[in-house]
This record gives C-alpha cells, structure tokens and sequence, in this order.
C-alpha cells in the first residue's frame, strides 16, 4: 500500500461526535462483532467470515483486527451512542488485499439504521484516516446491489470509479475512491 504513514500510531485514541463515542474494537468487542457479522445483509452484501461463536468473533478481532491496529495505529473501530452507552456498530480503514488506497467500510445493528449514525461515525474516521494518519486517499468498495452504501460512500464524497475484484473472491465490486 502505498498510502503509509510516518505520523505517530495513535492506537489508543478514543473518538467523539455530537451522538457517538468511536473507539479501537478490542477483544472485549466480541459481542457485537459476533452480532454484525451474523446479520443477514452482512452476509449478503460482505459475506460470510464464519463466525459461527464469541470464541470465534475474539478470534476474528486478534487475528485481523489487532494487527493492523498495531502495525499502522487505524483500524476497525467500534461505534457506541453516547446516549444509553449502546454498542450499535463498527467503522474502519483497512488495508486490504488487492486495494492500494486504504477502504474505509461499514457496518451497524439493524436497529440503527436509517438514522444518520453510520455517517456520523464513517465521516470521523475518514477525517481520522486523513488528516490524524495523513492518509491521501480513501476508497471504498461495496456490493452492485448494496444501494444504503452506495449512497453512505457518496455522502462521504467518495467518487466510482470502476469495477473491482479482489483476490480468492468471484464478485466484482463498485470501487470508489476520495478524489
């Protein structure tokens, strides 16, 4: 990736907007890693990462998250309404196989949808992404059929910019990029 930054890893750093607290996903996060994963349309739309467990969901955050955490200070980062103190979903820039520019994705509770926290959060942490780790570009990549994030990644101002298909994966997929 081409994208490295030479600023400070600034793992620890927690996040706020007006509704949300935005934090790093740590094992503790098993729960609603495991509750995300499993949803229907996650399944449709990203597919299945075989979380079948809480056991497997821990496994999951150690084995990808973490790491790149570690290694480039961003990552996957856990959504909580401040008010209630609800976990509802996680948003990250991650270095993905196949991608040169960091792609920033997704994901919230049913229950939440609609109501505007996804761009709340995704906005933060695309601003985190570029301007706390000094990140150039962002891109995004998402389903043909997956219309909600189509329209949350041109909210962000994300452009198409042509049809992907990652490595080990049959599906081609949008491909949008900051410009």
């Amino acid at each position: 990736m081409s994208q490295k930054s030479n600023l400070p890893k600034k793992e620890n750093n927690f996040y706020e907007t007006e509704r949300l607290l935005i934090r790093p996903v740590s094992v503790d996060d098993a729960d609603i890693i495991f509750q995300l994963y499993n949803m229907p349309n996650f399944i449709k739309f990203i597919g299945n990462k075989n979380i079948n467990s809480l056991s497997d969901a821990e496994n999951y955050i150690k084995s990808k998250f973490l790491p790149q955490l570690e290694k480039l200070g961003f990552g996957n980062y856990l959504i909580v309404l401040k008010e209630g103190d609800q976990k509802i979903g996680s948003v990250g820039i991650f270095e993905r196989e196949g991608l040169d520019v960091a792609d920033i994705g997704f994901s919230v509770l049913e229950k939440f949808e609609g109501k505007g926290f996804m761009f709340e959060a995704a906005q933060k942490v695309k601003s985190i992404g570029m301007e706390d780790f000094g990140l150039n570009k962002i891109s995004a990549i998402t389903s043909k059929d997956n219309f909600s994030s189509q329209k949350l990644i041109e909210r962000l101002g994300l452009k198409f910019q042509k049809y992907v298909t990652l490595p080990n994966e049959d599906e081609e997929l949008m491909y949008y990029e900051t410009e």
